[in-house]
């Protein structure tokens, strides 16, 4: 099998747009199973878990295979609900293509405008799939619109739907000729005009006259598809089987396959981790380049640590198939990396692709175990599900025995409760979610420790710290020469100047900050190598201390969709929580509105919408950033550990803690 013959696929939606029906389709037209499963009858092949059979909503992303008219294709089935977009970001960094579902009933939501950013970001070639149009009340002109509106006016329809809702029963190809093999219908022109749109060459052969027949206009469609340019738009009714023939046509032919020589250096990805029941612990990982056998001892370049593979597996149909070897631009299970984790990289990182960042934890959260008995068995549990999902970050605090988790959203908390009692058998307690704030510092300064007692030390360190742009995160640089201070000792800051950021003046997260180490100076014979991993964190919170910080809370983006007669009580209610907002819209007798807002004042407010309006009005809502609190807002939050700016005790508690280990 060559790169040519294999596709990446992600499928990407809002929830209950159709992704995991769709799947389940085009792996029963593909003929790789034999019977249709059902998303709400718990039998979907990619709905693994037991907790997705029950509720009927994907919670981790899906790998699976099937083969279509010579073409290799990986599918992964991702999560729509936001509280799982971290598994949504992790299968977007290895795809190829996507295919992005949109309902015709509900049209673009928050979700679907997320992912499209995200997936624009990467420039990952995208099939526009509009699902559900043999539902009451939908138009394909009225989603057309929509699609072009809010994701991009280079979307384009490759077909023409054939009768609309309970009429709906298939599709006409536009670029199939009229039986008379005449050119000039007005859809076949508008899409000849659409790439031409994007296309120069095609554009002066179009003011020319030129015909363009419709085998040459495909190849063009998928030159500019594969470019990221254009954005083929396909419909279909995934429920009822109608489209997804013409859905896996089109992925096989117009988005792209892989890159990569299966001769050349080893290089890919883990992007996800699963513990299978008689397999044990499996990684995923996407290749890019070389070939990775059985037996193969691997170099994990992100933790420098070497491992050996002992199996490699693909999910084929409802059942694994060993595959012996891993070729380049293909995706399977390797079993054997028992370090390894989500997002290391194996072998070298030269065509590791970078990793969108779309998902932010905005709430953090305590979790007991019923049983005070099983605490310890929590922290195994916690320390597992976040090896598979790196954002939960676990914070484990062992003196006050407090366990941490970051979570998205409260169906995440619902699903954690109910995972940790099915596959691990522990009952446990969340405490009430509170906001994640930021800090920033409120201007420029300067941070200096001498650390030169009790000795034997010596660590003296010099930072500028100043603020940056919203969005900025931490930025670090050393303008200290290698001759005043060792290139091995100013890694060591480099590497702890992080961590001593995690809790600033108030307790949060220090982001939004240029960090430059301006002087550095090492004693021959008094500095430890452990010198300046003390030393760092109290020379940088000198420094904020004498910046002093300011709070940062995070920031919804939102759109409310209600009864019109509910908008005015809305819109007070938008402004007591500090909402600000576009002037609102009414159409159909619906109000629309949209807008930013604080996430600590609104996060009960979609459940209090709903019950408002009985159930008629939508709250959408999608991560915006940070932006400063306001003065009154106090949100400080209790330090873990000893503060470094209490220097005697700070070096007491950290020297202790580094001779016993």
């Amino acid at each position: 099998m060559t790169t040519k013959e294999t596709r990446n696929i992600g499928i990407f939606a809002h929830i209950d747009a159709g992704k995991t029906t769709t799947t389940e389709h085009m792996l029963f037209e593909s003929g790789t199973i034999r019977t249709l499963g059902s998303v709400d009858q718990g039998t979907a092949l990619t709905d693994s878990l037991e907790v997705e059979r029950e509720r009927g909503i994907s919670v981790r992303a899906a790998a699976t295979t099937l083969h279509w008219k010579g073409i290799h294709i990986n599918v992964i089935d991702t999560p729509g609900h936001v509280d799982f977009l971290s598994e949504v970001e992790r299968s977007m960094r290895v795809m190829d293509g996507a295919i992005l579902i949109v309902s015709a009933a509900e049209g673009v939501q928050s979700q679907t405008e997320t992912v499209w950013h995200a997936l624009r970001s990467l420039n990952i070639p995208t099939l526009i799939y509009v699902n559900k149009m043999d539902r009451t009340g939908v138009s394909a002109v009225s989603v057309l619109d929509e699609i072009k509106r809010l994701l991009s006016p280079h979307a384009v329809p490759l077909q023409t739907p054939i009768g609309e809702a309970e009429d709906f029963a298939g599709m006409h190809s536009i670029l199939e000729p009229a039986k008379d093999g005449e050119l000039e219908r007005p859809e076949y022109v508008q899409l000849v005009e659409a790439c031409a749109d994007v296309d120069e060459e095609l554009l002066l052969r179009v003011i020319e006259g030129e015909p363009i027949a419709p085998e040459e206009l495909r190849s063009i469609l998928a030159r500019l598809t594969r470019q990221g340019r254009l954005f083929p738009v396909l419909f279909g009714s995934s429920q009822r089987g109608i489209g997804i023939r013409e859905l896996l046509d089109h992925a096989a032919a117009y988005l792209p396959g892989p890159t990569g020589d299966n001769g050349g250096e080893l290089s890919g990805v883990v992007f996800k981790i699963e513990r299978d029941k008689t397999m044990g612990r499996a990684a995923y990982v996407r290749l890019y380049n070389g070939t990775l056998k059985n037996r193969d001892a691997v170099r994990n370049l992100t933790q420098d640590v070497q491992e050996k593979v002992t199996q490699i597996r693909k999910m084929d149909g409802r059942k694994f198939a060993d595959l012996g070897e891993l070729h380049a631009g293909d995706i399977a299970a390797v079993y054997g990396l028992s370090q390894s984790k989500i997002g290391d990289i194996l072998g070298s990182s030269e065509r590791i692709p970078p990793s969108p960042s779309i998902a932010v934890p905005l709430l953090t959260v305590q979790v007991q175990a019923e049983e005070e008995a099983r605490y310890q068995d929590l922290v195994e549990a916690l320390q597992e599900l976040t090896d598979e999902d790196p954002l939960l970050d676990l914070q484990w605090l062992p003196s006050e025995r407090e366990l941490h988790l970051k979570v998205m959203g409260s169906i995440q908390l619902e699903i954690l409760s109910s995972q940790l009692e099915s596959r691990f058998g522990l009952k446990v307690r969340f405490g009430q979610p509170s906001v994640i704030y930021k800090e920033t510092p409120s201007q420029s300064g300067e941070g200096f420790i001498a650390y030169t007692m009790p000795k034997p030390c010596w660590a003296v360190l010099r930072f500028t710290i100043e603020p940056l742009p919203r969005g900025s995160g931490l930025v670090y640089s050393s303008q200290v020469r290698s001759e005043d201070l060792l290139t091995s000792y100013q890694n060591e800051v480099e590497r702890r100047v992080p961590e001593a950021l995690q809790q600033g003046l108030l307790g949060w997260e220090v982001t939004d900050l240029r960090v430059t180490l301006v002087e550095g100076e090492h004693h021959v014979w008094h500095t430890h190598p452990l010198d300046f991993v003390v030393a760092t964190p109290m020379g940088i919170m000198n420094g904020l201390a004498a910046t002093g910080t300011t709070l940062l809370e995070p920031m919804l983006r939102f759109r409310i969709t209600t009864p019109e007669e509910y908008g005015g009580k809305i819109l007070s209610d938008l402004v007591q929580m500090r909402a600000e907002f576009e002037p609102p819209s009414i159409l159909h007798g619906r109000f629309m509105v949209e807008g930013i807002i604080p996430a600590a004042t609104s996060l009960e407010f979609p459940v209090k919408l709903r019950s408002m309006t009985g159930g008629r009005g939508v709250m959408a809502s999608s991560f915006a950033g940070y932006q400063e609190a306001p003065p009154e807002t106090n949100a400080a939050r209790q330090r873990r550990g000893v503060n470094p700016l209490d220097q005697s005790k700070y070096i007491l508690s950290v020297r202790s803690a580094l001779s016993s280990q």
